[in-house]
């Protein structure tokens, strides 16, 4: 019975707290349900530090350098046009940090939300024809035979594969992201610090919570993708990669995107996302997603009423 008492009350504190506004409060009860973003720009430093980590090369700037400038210049707009978040940057210098130091830092910083920005590369397109024809001579059954062999010609052209993508953590990684909550509760409550070994109220509190940040995380690499096509970009969609998965995603525990700014392998996606106009663009338009993003979780848990409102 104790355990169930506590579930219930757990979840019904869950749920309060979440979702609802206090109506003789008002506006000054409101909840700001994003104060704080951790940009994680992608990879980072030596080849030789990164080994498998290294990240994509382009024909002029590596992944983790472009990684980096476009990281910076978000952090910058978003200062500049959302002043109330905080901004937590994994690096801001040209230095290697593994997937379970960045997932760290993010939970270290309790964000409530883990962007990370990343390039795309594809292997260049192979091309082969007939140039001509030589003879050879070869032995089947005992006779000699002359064979007419073709001669090739083989060259490569960069592949032309353009547009950007945003990640959320798959389905298949749900348990993990479970175990990223139960690791870093962040809640600042009595009723959850004390109750938080409890296992069979915090799982479900956890399961539920991950299922809102997958919502969240959805709702926010959408409005990425839509927010790059508004300004000219080729999206090639919000996506998840259930096998494989993302580690980084699903160990960070608040909702997680991760944004391929474009394609290094092609030479005028490379030349745009390079360029200072080309990562403004970007930063952007992921600063007008994140606004949607904020407003749209304010109307959420504030009863119809954005923060301030």
């Amino acid at each position: 019975m104790r355990k169930t008492a506590i579930i219930f009350i757990g979840l019904v504190y869950f749920f309060s707290q979440a979702y609802t506004t206090d109506p003789v409060q008002g506006d000054k009860n409101q909840k700001q349900p994003l104060k704080r973003i951790v940009i994680d720009p992608g990879h980072g430093g030596s080849a030789a530090a990164a080994g498998k980590f290294y990240g994509a090369s382009g024909k002029h700037m590596e992944e983790k350098d472009v990684a980096l400038a476009i990281g910076l210049q978000l952090e910058k707009v978003i200062h500049e046009q959302i002043p109330d978040v905080e901004v937590i940057m994994t690096r801001t210098t040209d230095v290697f940090n593994s997937p379970i130091v960045k997932a760290n830092k993010a939970n270290a910083a309790k964000g409530d939300l883990f962007i990370s920005i990343h390039c795309n590369d594809v292997g260049p397109t192979r091309h082969r024809e007939v140039i001509g024809y030589t003879t050879r001579t070869v032995k089947r059954k005992g006779k000699k035979v002359t064979q007419r062999v073709p001669k090739y010609r083989t060259w490569y052209e960069p592949n032309l594969a353009q547009g950007t993508e945003t990640y959320i953590w798959g389905v298949g990684k749900t348990k993990d992201k479970e175990e990223a909550l139960m690791e870093n509760n962040f809640s600042d409550t009595a009723l959850l610090t004390i109750e938080k070994n409890d296992n069979p109220a915090m799982k479900m509190i956890n399961s539920m919570r991950t299922q809102e940040f997958a919502k969240r995380s959805r709702a926010l690499a959408e409005t990425v993708e839509e927010e790059f096509v508004k300004a000219g970009r080729l999206s090639r969609g919000a996506k998840q990669r259930d096998e494989k998965g993302i580690w980084v995603l699903q160990a960070v525990a608040m909702p997680a995107v991760l944004i391929e700014v474009g394609f290094l392998s092609n030479p005028d996606e490379e030349a745009f996302i390079t360029s200072p106009e080309g990562q403004l663009q970007i930063a952007e338009s992921i600063t007008k997603a994140i606004k949607r993003y904020k407003y749209s979780l304010e109307l959420q848990v504030n009863g119809g009423k954005p923060s301030g409102k």
